[in-house]
């Protein structure tokens, strides 16, 4: 009952209704995981799975979360974001299962990329096409920034009582950084003035934004014709005469192979994503747990396959 109280409702509440401790709880939820890892393999037939890394406490304490594509379920967490880490889910796993893992999806992480690599050399590693454009969108934010750098009335002095404000073409480019960055189908009326401003005042920061869009369009379409966009795009990346989109290219060139596979089998990581979010209100819940094990265990019973049940109810 304990169980089922801490994956569905607040810490008050559970504390209030059965008049323990939570770190009682804790305890009771950890044990409750482990009778169910008993008689459960959470292990069990995994094909194609998503790997990521979450924080859950200050002082860079992470977790790593595995996910199973098939059956959208979390698999296995673990504290830590490192090779040493990962390797203990792949020790779990055990070597014959590993072999049979034909698709991850994870971010660029070196980390993943090298343990995938080593324990799981049947995978196929499919980049994630979210941190992908977002590197596009870091790109462009440089580029903004030197257009900021560079506009007309960029800072008046201060005056008597006044401070000193960015002013005229400045204060335009500063305003437009959500219009460059969302997608166009999601912009207001005032945000398509800013971009027609920009098109009209800027090449170069016109140019930045055009790439990005490109990119976003290279994921939208996939497979082969995917592909083909994105030799276009690399090619006009680095004629670009942008130093960050330049860079970018090179970046995206040496993560090609794990790209090119999510063009084709469009593994992202949008569930291990909304996985994270989750993870992220019952580490919320979780406060006042002693050590990342309590939390693991809640997580794992409230997004695994076999969350806790009633005693006496089916």
């Amino acid at each position: 009952m304990a169980a089922w109280l801490a994956v569905r409702t607040s810490k008050s509440a559970t504390c209030q209704l059965l008049r323990v401790a939570w770190r009682t709880i804790g305890s009771i939820v950890t044990r409750v995981n482990d009778d169910v890892e008993a008689t459960v393999d959470r292990l069990g037939g995994l094909r194609r799975i998503g790997i990521d890394e979450i924080s859950y406490k200050r002082g860079h304490r992470y977790l790593i979360v595995v996910v199973d594509h098939d059956t959208g379920r979390l698999v296995w967490a673990g504290p830590g974001r490192s090779e040493a880490a990962l390797d203990v889910f792949f020790d779990e796993l055990g070597e014959q299962r590993a072999a049979e893992i034909t698709h991850v999806s994870a971010d660029m992480a070196d980390w993943i990329a090298k343990t995938v690599a080593r324990r799981a050399p049947n995978a196929i590693r499919c980049a994630d096409p979210f941190h992908v454009v977002a590197w596009a969108i870091e790109a462009l934010d440089v580029e903004r920034r030197r257009a900021w750098n560079q506009a007309k009335g960029r800072h008046i002095p201060p005056t008597t009582g006044r401070r000193g404000r960015t002013s005229g073409d400045s204060r335009q480019i500063s305003r437009s950084r959500y219009a460059l960055w969302k997608n166009p189908e999601d912009l207001n009326p005032r945000q398509h003035q800013q971009l027609d401003w920009i098109a009209k005042t800027d090449p170069k920061l016109w140019r930045a934004y055009l790439l990005k869009e490109g990119l976003r369009y290279v994921f939208s379409v996939k497979g082969e014709e995917g592909k083909t966009a994105l030799d276009k795009w690399l090619v006009w990346a680095r004629r670009s005469r942008l130093p960050a989109f330049i860079e970018l290219a090179k970046k995206i060139t040496r993560h090609r192979q794990a790209i090119d596979a999510n063009l084709d089998h469009g593994l992202s990581q949008g569930l291990i994503e909304s996985t994270n979010t989750k993870i992220r209100l019952l580490t919320r819940i979780a406060f006042g747990f002693h050590g990342p094990q309590p939390l693991i265990a809640l997580a794992l019973l409230a997004l695994g396959s076999h969350p806790p049940r009633l005693p006496g109810r089916k």
